[in-house]
């Protein structure tokens, strides 16, 4: 049966003050170092988990900062992304850092592209509300787009026209193919400031 992390602090607990007094046996040093492994590591687990429950729940990074035993918003925030399992593929602390740099200096540089080009965006999201024949999945994009249309942030059309751009079929081509022109723009624009990124911090 297993056993929680408050009983093998006990146990170790125990064991220690047996060194201290000097009456402890080599195989019991080393059972307890294994347990106290297993109980790092489990702890370790939890904090990330509870670092995304505080900050789901509207907890600040400032807030989170002294609780965490660092000095400021920005090496709490390094913390967390240091600690947290990837998702992406990188397996030290400083590469998941560096991904989610990668990614913020990605998702800022569409914006603003978004932003400047959004009477286009916005053309093409009033043309696609209008298009027939579509499919079904088609029109739930459509739809989308004619909502978010009703949003300030050009950024929210990028999404559903993507969204869109997949379930066109031949009867809409051309329409396909500017849609396709902006995604793929998207995309570099996002790639430049990716790379620009890092080779600022090389």
């Amino acid at each position: 049966m297993d056993i929680g992390p408050t009983q093998v602090v006990r146990s170790v607990h125990e064991v220690v003050a047996a060194a201290r007094a000097g009456v402890v046996e080599s195989e019991q040093v080393l059972a307890a170092l294994a347990a106290l492994r297993s109980v790092r590591e489990e702890l370790a687990a939890w904090e990330p988990e509870l670092i995304a429950a505080a900050r789901d729940g509207g907890t600040s990074w400032g807030a989170l900062a002294p609780a965490l035993g660092v000095a400021s918003r920005q090496a709490a925030e390094r913390r967390f992304l240091r600690l947290r399992p990837s998702d992406t593929g990188e397996h030290t602390g400083e590469a998941r850092v560096d991904a989610e740099r990668d990614r913020r200096a990605g998702d800022r540089a569409v914006a603003e592209w978004a932003r400047r080009n959004s009477a286009i965006l916005r053309q093409l999201a009033g043309q696609a509300g209008a298009l027939g024949g579509l499919t079904a999945e088609a029109r739930k994009s459509a739809d989308r787009l004619s909502a978010a249309l009703a949003e300030n942030d050009a950024t929210t059309l990028l999404a559903p026209l993507a969204a869109l751009r997949a379930h066109l079929t031949r009867e809409h081509t051309g329409f396909a193919d500017q849609l396709e022109a902006i995604g793929e723009y998207a995309d570099q624009v996002r790639q430049d400031a990716m790379d620009n990124r890092r080779e600022r911090t090389t």
